[in-house]
């Protein structure tokens, strides 16, 4: 099974592809990790990607692609994947088809719908641990105990590029270059919409049902 979930900063697209990954017993490839984990480890690709991030910029499709083809290359990605934040242009879609074009398996596309507004108050509450990578939610998906992480007991921690400005900053480059990629694979049969507000597993039971 091989899917990609769509959708806006703070969608909810993390906590449901880990779900769905669970689910199916495939990686979840989240670009935006990636990035993270280069940025705050200094890597040449960190440092070539900071400035754009810390600005809520998308980073360069040549500097995706490149990380995308080396994951997917990886012997847990061959029986499936969910990738998470990528594509996010239609030329990283393009490229995409041909770095799997050879599967037997259609690729899944799954389009999560929450409205702006919903978002920016989604980004101000959400929090996420240091350590494991979990990612939480104050007032939907809280901890079990005030701001420590429920896995490893880390403290809570907001995102640095989570601010109210960034994440509008994020909004508006996503409308202008990721929402062609929804046009791209409705032509192609493959968009699945999804409403995305809502409780967690409420959204998640709607992903099931668009993946049969």
């Amino acid at each position: 099974m091989k899917i990609i979930f769509i959708g806006p900063p703070g969608s909810g697209k993390g906590t449901q592809a880990k779900r769905i990954a669970a689910e199916h017993g495939i990686p979840h490839i989240s670009t935006g990790d990636i990035l993270r984990e280069a940025v705050a480890e200094g890597t040449e690709l960190g440092k070539k990607a900071a400035p754009t991030m810390a600005s809520g910029g998308l980073v360069p499709d040549d500097l995706m692609i490149g990380i995308i083809n080396d994951r997917l290359g990886k012997a847990d990605a061959r029986k499936g994947f969910i990738l998470d934040g990528f594509p996010r242009t239609v030329v990283q879609a393009e490229k995409l088809d041909g770095i799997v074009g050879n599967g037997t398996e259609k690729l899944r596309v799954v389009q999560l719908l929450v409205p702006d507004e919903a978002i920016v108050k989604r980004i101000a509450l959400r929090r996420s641990c240091p350590q494991c990578g979990a990612i939480y939610h104050l007032e939907n998906q809280p901890p079990a105990n005030d701001n420590v992480c429920d896995k490893d007991g880390a403290e809570l921690v907001a995102r640095p590029d989570d601010t109210e400005a960034a994440v509008r900053k994020r909004l508006e480059a996503f409308h202008r270059q990721t929402m062609p990629v929804t046009s791209f694979y409705k032509t192609k049969s493959w968009l699945r919409e999804v409403d995305g507000t809502g409780p967690v597993d409420q959204v998640f039971e709607r992903i099931q049902r668009s993946l049969v």
